[in-house]
């Protein structure tokens, strides 16, 4: 069985490649106590030029929903208009009833003009192997 340190460190190694490290050490605090069984993962193409003001309406109210552990955005090294979505969730059931705040319909409606499209989107439960 994966110790709770292994599960945590394959979390964070995904986080440490779009945090700054101030932002890492909160999200490492956090981490420590929860216990995330849901994640996605997610490309979205913002429209040529629009990246920054997309990500700005997808980080608004992101600290108003309820089961969400972490909710990181990165921008994409290679595609200047692409951005990468990382969550952790406490369940599936917590994202899907994310979907319905008003925070986040109201970042959906702003947000959908500004999208291009989506490349890779996976779902995945939160597990690590040692020494991984």
């Amino acid at each position: 069985m994966m110790s709770r340190r292994d599960h945590l460190a394959a979390m964070l190694a995904m986080a440490a490649a779009l945090l700054p490290a101030t932002k890492l050490r909160a999200l490492e605090a956090k981490m420590e106590e929860a216990d995330p069984q849901y994640g996605l993962l997610g490309q979205m193409m913002a429209q040529p030029g629009q990246r920054a003001a997309l990500v700005a309406i997808l980080s608004e109210g992101t600290d108003a929903m309820p089961g969400n552990i972490a909710y990181l955005i990165g921008e994409d090294s290679a595609n200047p208009d692409a951005i990468w979505i990382v969550e952790l969730w406490d369940s599936k059931e917590a994202h899907a009833a994310s979907l319905k705040l008003p925070v986040v319909q109201d970042a959906i409606k702003k947000g959908r003009p500004l999208i291009a499209g989506f490349g890779t989107r996976a779902e995945f439960k939160p597990v690590a192997k040692t020494g991984a």
